[in-house]
């Protein structure tokens, strides 16, 4: 609940367009629900952004590989890499992006 408070403070404060959620879930159901939160609302109606569709983009951060310094994504990601189902929860976050 705090990290969608923070979500919508951020999202009131920069706007859709200058804002791109990155999530680190360890599979793909986790992961999908936290990109569709972000995106359409929270679809358990818990939380602040309850019915709120912010619209944002959400990554999982195994998709912006290429984008973090190696030397930092060995560090801090790299071994989670190799344990969870990349695959999966790509393809389930990114149905949340239309892709």
């Amino acid at each position: 609940m705090e990290n969608q408070a923070r979500i919508k403070e951020l999202f009131d404060k920069y706007g859709k367009d200058e804002l791109v959620v990155l999530l680190g879930g360890a599979e793909a159901e986790a992961s999908g629900l936290a990109a569709e939160t972000v995106s359409a609302g929270d679809p358990t109606f818990a939380g602040p952004l309850a019915g709120v569709s912010l619209g944002l983009l959400a990554y999982h951060i195994v998709e912006v590989k290429d984008e973090i310094d190696p030397t930092v994504y060995d560090e801090q990601i790299a071994m989670m890499e190799m344990v969870i189902d990349v695959d999966a929860i790509v393809a389930e976050v990114a149905t949340y992006r239309g892709a």
